[in-house]
């Protein structure tokens, strides 16, 4: 019975991977993400000029940049915060209400927070790289990975306008290969905002690396002084 419930629990754990694996058949491309703080802090920037106005981050605190990111307050206060009236301690929450939202999108974007827990880097990366032009869709777009997305191409002014089958419209203001770590700075970004706690993980591992290799040389070296006198 026991056996029973853990299968069950552990089947739930895995039902929103399985769903947004299966919103579309594109391979997805490989993040490889570096998730050093200036990569985060890029991102940061990225989001807050190309998606913080619609999509909000509000399990999130703006300090967490200064304090967990070291980005100094004042390049917080111009480059982040976007909303009238926010503060430093504050959530990232956004002035644009889910029902205003219904009406000019047909649905609320949703917040992104924990986008990268649920999707993963590897699609929010290839999602943002797959938007192609298409008169039938209302925002006259559409997206490989997510096919019949509300949102438009946020980006497309850096990335240019693509047909469904790659051929370039209209170029982009960067190069690809800029284009690509812009967005993978964002999609940084994006899984630190979804689990902020592995930058000071990843921090903290040389420590704990370098206090077991010196408690393993003292142990060592106190189990040679103690068997001396046996032998």
């Amino acid at each position: 019975m026991k056996k029973a419930i853990k299968m069950l629990l552990l089947g739930a754990a895995f039902l929103p991977l399985a769903a947004g694996a299966s919103e579309g058949e594109v391979k997805l491309d490989h993040a490889d993400i570096s998730f050093d703080r200036e990569s985060i802090q890029n991102g940061a920037k990225i989001f807050a000029e190309y998606c913080f106005s619609c999509h909000s981050l509000k399990y999130m605190r703006y300090n967490m940049l200064e304090n967990q990111l070291g980005m100094p307050e004042n390049v917080v206060k111009e480059q982040i915060m976007l909303p009238d009236g926010a503060k430093i301690n504050g959530n990232m929450t956004i002035t644009m209400s889910p029902e205003d939202a219904a009406v000019w999108f047909g649905k609320a974007p949703p917040d992104l927070t924990l986008e990268a827990r649920y999707r993963g880097a590897d699609w929010i990366y290839t999602y943002l790289r797959s938007f192609y032009r298409d008169d039938s869709r209302p925002t006259g777009w559409n997206n490989h990975v997510f096919p019949m997305v509300a949102m438009p191409n946020v980006l497309a002014s850096l990335s240019g306008e693509k047909t469904k089958d790659g051929k370039v419209i209209r170029a982009g203001t960067v190069s690809q290969a800029k284009f690509d770590d812009m967005v993978r700075d964002l999609t940084a970004f994006l899984t630190y905002t979804s689990d902020p706690s592995e930058l000071k993980r990843m921090s903290m591992g040389p420590l704990v690396l370098g206090f077991l290799l010196i408690f393993t040389i003292l142990a060592y070296l106190l189990k040679k002084e103690y068997w001396r006198d046996v032998h």
